[in-house]
């Protein structure tokens, strides 16, 4: 893994996002301020402290409290979701695929912050 755009949590995170984006800007103009503007900033936050935690990918704590607030981040942004399935008149099949992918994308953060918990920086065995 050369950098954090390897990581498929983040290619999933950051595709996730500019999508969101643009069903955002679908929303009344009343929502462009409030749950459209809440969505679009928890979403690319899951991005950004995937990110922002590689970049301390050599403090293995700091790596996971970023995980963590990503996955934070990818649970705020179903809550998003969320509100604006049952208040809005957007595509609820729409809507449905994105919450089935954060669902997904917060256990892919999951196993990823257990992985780095159990397996970061572990020096390599080498055989004789």
């Amino acid at each position: 893994m050369k950098n954090y755009r390897d990581l498929e949590i983040y290619k999933m995170s950051y595709d996730l996002a500019i999508k969101l984006h643009k069903i955002s800007l679908r929303l009344p103009q009343y929502e462009m301020y409030e749950e459209g503007s809440q969505l679009r900033r928890s979403s690319k936050g899951v991005a950004s402290c995937i990110v922002e935690g590689y970049g301390r990918k050599k403090y293995k704590a700091d790596f996971i409290k970023f995980l963590t607030y990503s996955h934070a981040s990818c649970d705020e942004t179903i809550l998003h979701l969320n509100f604006i399935k049952d208040t809005h008149e957007l595509d609820k099949k729409e809507l449905q695929l994105f919450l089935n992918a954060y669902d997904e994308l917060g256990s892919k953060i999951n196993r990823f912050i257990q992985y780095v918990e159990n397996k970061w920086n572990e020096p390599e065995t080498r055989n004789a």
